[in-house]
């Protein structure tokens, strides 16, 4: 696969192997309003499909749905060396393709945060920081690449992929904090009657359970309280799941930011190979300033001027 560091094969097969094994996982979703049990129908967590098949939301998980999964699993072949140097015209069309799903899913993750595991303000504020942070991190990479800037380049794709992981350890939290919170019988949360009646199954047995949905004047948007237990009821299960999914999305931003970040400080030295090799490529392009023709601190904070590592004759 061309990986020169041994560390570096280890860690593309823990976190591309993570990322391909999660979408292909969840490709039964693309069934999005089967009967099947693999259907993202059936498969969802209980009362999301209550939102989730009406107006706006169906029409946002539907984007969001189709393009974030097979951008996940083209993503992961724009980090194998071999096919960075000896395939690059797939690279590049597969560059292209990653960057305009990403985007569009995220305009999808957009339309359905609003009733995304409950739709709390913590939850939609996390959401928006996740899509801009991500759309971002790829329009930089995209700008430094056309400045072949490949250093600054490769430095914010490895932020937006590491951003968009998130939503694997994300679930990773959410589903130990369900599991935790309910150990402690004082966590609720409050559902809208018509959530209740699309888990439970009738009226009858929500009015018995949830006294509020049978009361006159109740309508399909009175909310209920719902105690939050994983591994009870549905409608419990939902609640605690809903209760955790915000913190747990801030908890997984906050790890992957710092991660990538310290990933970064820690191979310094490929990233002076790649301002090297970015210098070389400018200087035969005239672009100036050759080896910070991108977005580099040199030329846009108060950093020394980059000097190359070995000098090229300008032709």
């Amino acid at each position: 696969m061309g990986f020169q560091k041994g560390y570096n094969f280890t860690l593309f097969i823990i976190f591309a192997g993570a990322i391909v094994g999660f979408c292909l996982a969840r490709l039964s979703y693309l069934n999005i309003s089967g009967s099947a049990p693999s259907s993202f129908a059936k498969g969802a967590a209980p009362g999301e499909w209550y939102w989730y098949s009406q107006g706006i939301y169906r029409v946002g998980i539907t984007i969001h749905l189709t393009t974030i999964l097979p951008a996940g699993l083209l993503m992961v072949w724009q980090f194998v060396p071999v096919i960075r140097h000896k395939f690059l015209m797939f690279h590049r069309i597969n560059g292209y393709l990653v960057i305009s799903l990403v985007i569009i899913s995220n305009v999808g993750a957009l339309m359905i945060a609003r009733r995304s595991f409950g739709g709390s303000l913590s939850t939609q504020a996390g959401v928006g920081v996740l899509a801009l942070i991500s759309t971002i991190s790829i329009a930089l990479a995209y700008y430094n690449i056309k400045r072949l800037q490949i250093d600054q380049h490769r430095a914010w794709m490895l932020r937006a992929m590491f951003y968009l992981g998130t939503i694997i350890t994300l679930r990773i939290i959410m589903i130990l904090s369900a599991l935790i919170s309910s150990s402690m019988s004082y966590y609720a949360t409050t559902m809208t009657c018509g959530e209740l009646l699309s888990i439970v199954g009738t009226s009858e047995e929500v009015d018995a359970l949830y006294p509020q949905c049978g009361q006159p004047g109740s309508t399909v948007d009175t909310r209920a309280i719902v105690q939050a237990k994983f591994g009870s009821q549905p409608e419990q299960i939902s609640a605690a799941l809903r209760l955790s999914f915000g913190m747990a999305l801030w908890m997984a931003l906050f790890l992957h930011g710092v991660g990538v970040e310290i990933y970064l400080n820690l191979t310094p030295r490929e990233s002076n190979r790649l301002r090297q090799v970015s210098y070389e490529k400018q200087l035969e392009k005239g672009l100036s300033p050759a080896g910070s023709a991108g977005l580099t601190s040199d030329r846009w904070g108060d950093a020394e001027p980059w000097q190359p590592l070995r000098k090229v004759e300008e032709k």
